[in-house]
């Protein structure tokens, strides 16, 4: 289930040296929830750079795109958009390498008017600690891609 915490203004905590919380706005995924999300048509983002995934490994089924592009990518008025990029509302996992990286992407893109987008929680290593790498490759636009490119 996607979760978000959003707060309306920063708030303190009353102690003896105030904290401010600022607001997060920002959907989130667990690595738990990925299997269910990719069945229901989710599209896995890596977003993590060339080196990390060849240091942590691949996420099979994921899109991998470099962060600079991933607002043109996403974005269905973008001429350089995905093909599954069809509106504002498509259903986006963003994949980082601890997640914090996916969590600023997010923000930038709900901004963007990208609501269906989420960054998953611990990014790639909670992936790999739910041992969930596999799961991604049930995705619909997977199985489409192989059943085109088997039709040849």
């Amino acid at each position: 289930m996607r979760a978000a915490l959003i707060s309306s203004a920063p708030a303190s905590v009353s102690s003896t040296a105030p904290v401010a919380l600022y607001p997060l706005a920002v959907e989130r995924t667990y690595a738990t929830e990925l299997a269910a999300a990719v069945t229901r048509g989710a599209v896995v983002i890596d977003i993590r750079t060339h080196a990390q995934r060849a240091l942590q490994g691949t996420l099979p089924g994921a899109l991998a795109i470099d962060t600079d592009l991933v607002a043109e990518r996403l974005d269905p008025t973008r001429p350089g958009r995905l093909a599954v990029a069809v509106d504002h509302h498509v259903e986006w996992i963003l994949v980082s390498a601890e997640g914090s990286d996916s969590h600023r992407t997010v923000t930038d893109l709900h901004q963007r008017g990208l609501r269906g987008v989420t960054h998953l929680v611990g990014g790639y290593a909670a992936i790999r600690a739910a041992g969930m790498v596999e799961a991604v490759t049930e995705a619909r636009h997977i199985a489409e891609d192989v059943a085109r490119v088997t039709a040849h």
